[in-house]
């Protein structure tokens, strides 16, 4: 099983305590195995591949937002603690630039976690400019990025997670519109996997 960068900085600690708690207190010692279990759990990163043409999800979990935004459509996906937090390019393009946004930790489901902290992906496709969003949760306090500017994007390709809890959207090339969607708010998605929009049917 592969794993997303910075397991380590999480998991050892806590196998590290249940080592030495198993010598002085076995009942701490299955909580903090259990600690590093979740967490090794928590940063899983499985293999993925498109299941069809169009645009793929960029995280795991359910659709929260799907909106106007000008010429173009936004979709964005909460990712909860039970869910995979790599998140994967939708689309083919080029990196333009990687921006972070500091801001507040608020529930990334609500409507206010607009002004919480992330990082803004621009990405120009053959379809027009685009945008990724990393946006960080209640409990997520650190957005990492794979990806800087110049960068080639191959879609479902990794780009980034967030640890513990967080939203990750997608602002559509400006040719995709409401007609171009096969998802709505509340439907479950796979990063990398399911199509969240498709010109060609």
């Amino acid at each position: 099983m592969r794993f997303a960068p910075g397991v380590r900085r999480f998991a050892v600690p806590a196998f590290a305590a249940a080592a030495v708690l198993s010598l002085l207190a076995s009942p701490f010692a299955i909580v903090a195995l259990a600690v590093g279990g979740f967490v090794m759990w928590f940063f899983r990163d499985p293999e993925r591949r498109p299941s069809g043409p169009g645009v793929v999800s960029p995280a795991e979990g359910h659709v929260s937002v799907v909106r106007e935004e000008g010429d173009q459509l936004r979709v964005g996906v909460f990712m909860n603690v039970t869910d995979v937090h790599v998140n994967r390019a939708p689309f083919e393009g080029r990196v333009e630039r990687v921006t972070h946004r500091p801001g507040k930790h608020l529930p990334a489901f609500s409507k206010e976690s607009e002004r919480n902290e992330r990082v803004d992906v621009d990405v120009a496709t053959e379809e027009g400019p685009a945008e990724l969003s990393l946006i960080a949760g209640a409990f997520a306090r650190r957005i990492h990025p794979y990806v800087e500017r110049g960068d080639d994007l191959a879609r479902a390709q990794r780009i980034g997670h967030i640890d513990f809890g967080s939203r990750a959207d997608v602002l559509l090339p400006p040719p995709y519109d409401r007609g171009d969607l096969l998802v709505e708010e509340g439907d479950r998605v796979r990063a990398g996997e399911s199509i969240v929009a498709a010109k060609e049917r």
